[in-house]
């Protein structure tokens, strides 16, 4: 009895391992860092590692699946067996796009056209806010860290001096 039935399961257990681990090697950074949700220094460093990673384990998925596949492809007779590869082979190639992307800049919009309210007339920030505070000049800014987490950054002159509050 031959054993291309059983390597042919184990290639097809390959292949869906393979494109998990590339899905989620892309996906977890952007789980992790998210906007409007506390992050711990930890999450951060991974979630950097995978994001600076992601690109190469993507394309060496992606060489190894389209081997995988050819192979696969070569040796079923069925066309759902057949479609089935190819729709494997898309979320592959959806994240070997993404994970060339910068979506922490989609995630994190930078407010372009910043408008500032007097302290006395901030009524949206709350006694118990933490705020990020600048003093230059004798001029102060305050920036909610509430407002701040999903923007990152604003520009803004503090005391005649151009700034960039960042979080």
């Amino acid at each position: 009895m031959s054993n291309k039935p059983a390597s042919r399961r184990i290639a097809w257990l390959a292949l869906i391992i393979i494109v998990l681990f590339a899905v989620a090697i892309v996906a977890a950074p952007v789980w992790i860092i998210q906007p409007f949700r506390a992050q711990t220094e930890r999450g951060v460093a991974v979630s950097y590692l995978m994001r600076s990673w992601s690109p190469y384990v993507t394309l060496a998925a992606l060489i190894v699946s389209f081997i995988l596949v050819g192979w696969i492809w070569s040796g079923s007779r069925r066309w759902f067996a057949k479609a089935a590869l190819l729709i494997i082979l898309l979320p592959l190639l959806a994240v070997t796009w993404f994970s060339r992307q910068n979506h922490f800049e989609w995630m994190f919009n930078p407010l372009v056209h910043t408008t500032y309210a007097k302290s006395n007339g901030a009524g949206f920030v709350n006694d118990s806010d933490m705020v990020l505070a600048v003093t230059n000049n004798g001029e102060s800014a305050a920036y909610p860290v509430r407002l701040m987490a999903y923007h990152h950054l604003t520009q803004d002159v503090v005391g005649g001096t151009p700034i960039v509050a960042t979080y």
